[in-house]
């Protein structure tokens, strides 16, 4: 008698126990060991899924995923339904594990005034010959956690998206924003069109409770602050 084939492959099961959608939808700190490594090898064989095979060869190493690094591409590809490409992929992945752990940990700066952004921002924006519109994002600790180049125009000015200023702020998580531009031509007056795309951005970002704590012109020797002029 005939039996129909089981299919083990992902693509048949639940969108929510689909490790790619799992982790698209609901975040990588759900998925377990076995459903990360599955997204690397992205399939399985005929007899098992790919989170069944990746969970049998988690097993051999008594789910220690130290241990399952040190394993070369041989020993991996000892394990059914894991070829030479699937190999590597899994070893490369943990080989940036590895390093990720070795590098130091990032000292992010501080903002405790408009000098200490101006320190930051007076390397890239100080002596450029066209003006440029940056946005740094900013944690709850007023840490800069993300510097952005928005835009880069000619010496008259640039063009600033507010759109897509908020969309980089969400994708960062920042509960605060600070705006930068450069004056090429040295002077520290604000514009109105700065002042009208300040007020702009911070009615557009308290919408969704971000902060726009500060915006600075900044010149080779000197700076502009918004909010030390109280014109925020």
């Amino acid at each position: 008698m005939s039996r129909k084939a089981t299919s083990f492959s992902i693509k048949n099961w639940s969108q929510d126990d689909q490790p790619r959608e799992k982790l698209r939808d609901k975040g990588k700190a759900v998925l377990s060991d076995a459903e990360l490594v599955a997204i690397l090898i992205g399939s399985g064989s005929r007899e098992e899924s790919a989170v069944d095979l990746c969970k049998r060869i988690l097993a051999r190493v008594d789910n220690n995923l130290n241990a399952l690094g040190k394993l070369s591409i041989k020993q991996l590809m000892e394990f059914k339904g894991i070829g030479e490409a699937k190999a590597i992929t899994i070893a490369a992945a943990l080989e940036l594990g590895r390093r990720r752990r070795l590098e130091d940990e990032v000292i992010l700066d501080k903002v405790e005034s408009s000098h200490s952004v101006y320190k930051v921002m007076q390397p890239i924006l100080g002596e450029l010959p066209h003006e440029e519109f940056w946005i740094l994002h900013l944690n709850n600790s007023n840490k800069i956690i993300h510097k952005n180049q928005l835009s880069k125009g000619g010496i008259t000015g640039t063009l600033v998206d507010v759109r897509l200023v908020l969309k980089n702020a969400l994708e960062t998580g920042a509960t605060a924003l600070i705006l930068c531009h450069n004056h090429p031509s040295g002077t520290l007056k604000p514009s109105q069109a700065d002042k009208d795309i300040t007020q702009k951005l911070k009615m557009a970002a308290q919408s969704l409770d971000i902060k726009v704590l500060d915006h600075l012109i900044v010149t080779d020797k000197a700076y502009f602050s918004f909010a030390d002029e109280n014109i925020l």
